[in-house]
């Protein structure tokens, strides 16, 4: 995976795994953790936004603080800061200190901003696609195999895989310190930090973009993927919990499971598809088959016919956000490529944000396949929207400046 890259990478892609570790350990368990001291759906889908909050306004501070002081001691920072997060959270006996750990966690842990300014640091242009690749291995190998260790080891109490979080994320502190150097180490290769300087949305981007015909449609279509995927996934627990009396063990197991399908279209069947099949067609049915998915999740009682559901998600979302991000991409001329992406990962951090709540809020109100038919709803709009977008035309300005 190295060869001819910067060996640092390698160091690189063993700490983002194990911070990915330290996150996807407690994705099974820390739903049923809020329960146990009752919260509600509601309450938990605070919890889980809260986390996404916190990261989505620090972000940009942490990757600006990193362009002054470095980007090894900021990584160390926000290491630290996820640590005691974790052990937070593993003496929680109480709703405001599993608040506390997430808030903590999302203030300072901007791991995967800092870590992807050090591989730019340290890749030629020519090999940079290659390196930003090990963020997305080193993602799906931690997401693969984190749910299964943390919802397993949830069964000899909830505290058992928070305390083992902070173990790993300790481990990346370490490496991080004895292995990884500094990138920055001439005073005049260091900015001046301003906060005036920092925008967490850069609304002037949105408002280019979202008034161009050719990239409207396509950020309304990620924003409803986007949505539906999060008030969906990020309330399974929940639901699995209320509708098929699932265990947090089972919710790990079956999250490693749709990671693995995730892998396996992503990088064996997808390519495949797409050299054979015109990419707007593929997306629509990566669509369709999220909404069937959703859309018979409530004819099942039992979870071994429910598995037919994930599937028919992992499927679908594995076709529909790559071609998603493809077109988005493909929209905008070579020079505003880094600000139509930085648009695309903003409206993804929203439904971050929004999507626990929504989803939270169903549970809490209505029935438990409410967040299910939600989804599917959300889901058809954008389905709409693709099969109504204009014929593709030129810009008609050009991006001058939006800083």
């Amino acid at each position: 995976m190295f060869k001819n890259l910067d060996r640092r990478l390698g160091i690189i892609f063993v700490i983002q795994v194990t911070e990915v570790l330290g996150f996807s350990l407690i994705l099974p368990f820390l739903p049923f953790y809020a329960l146990q001291y009752g919260a509600t759906p509601l309450t938990v889908g605070l919890i889980l936004t809260v986390f996404s909050l916190f990261q989505f306004l620090s972000s940009p501070i942490m990757g600006s603080l990193s362009d002054t002081y470095g980007r090894r001691p900021l990584l160390l920072l926000s290491q630290f800061s996820t640590f005691i997060g974790f052990i937070v959270l593993g003496f929680a006996n109480s709703l405001w200190l599993i608040f506390l750990s997430r808030a903590i966690d999302g203030l300072l842990g901007s791991n995967f901003t800092i870590a992807q300014a050090y591989i730019s640091d340290i890749s030629s242009s020519k090999n940079r696609s290659k390196a930003f690749g090990i963020s997305g291995a080193a993602f799906g190998f931690g997401f693969l195999i984190g749910p299964a260790i943390g919802g397993f080891l949830s069964r000899f109490g909830y505290a058992v895989p928070a305390f083992l979080a902070a173990g790993v994320t300790l481990l990346s502190i370490l490496l991080t310190y004895l292995f990884l150097p500094e990138t920055i180490k001439n005073k005049k290769d260091r900015r001046t930090f301003s906060f005036s300087e920092i925008k967490i949305i850069n609304f002037s981007r949105f408002k280019y973009f979202f008034s161009q015909p050719k990239v409207n449609f396509i950020l309304w279509q990620f924003f409803t993927y986007s949505l539906s995927h999060v008030v969906w996934t990020s309330n399974f627990a929940i639901y699995g919990d209320r509708k098929l009396n699932l265990t947090a063990e089972t919710v790990g197991f079956i999250l490693a499971y749709v990671g693995l399908l995730s892998i396996i279209l992503r990088s064996l069947i997808i390519p495949k598809l797409i050299d054979r099949f015109a990419e707007r067609n593929l997306t629509i049915l990566g669509m369709i088959t999220i909404i069937l998915g959703l859309i018979i999740g409530p004819f099942f009682h039992t979870l071994p016919p429910f598995f037919l559901v994930m599937t028919l998600f992992a499927f679908g979302t594995g076709i529909s956000r790559p071609l998603l991000m493809g077109a988005i991409s493909r929209a905008a001329p070579k020079s505003e490529q880094g600000s139509i992406m930085g648009v695309a990962n903003s409206i993804g951090s929203i439904t971050q944000i929004v999507g626990p709540i929504l989803g939270g809020w169903l549970l809490s109100v209505f029935f438990p396949d409410s967040v299910l038919l939600a989804g599917a709803g959300i889901m058809t709009v954008g389905l709409i929207l693709l099969l109504r977008q204009p014929a593709q035309k030129k810009f008609t300005t050009q991006l001058v400046k939006h800083s």
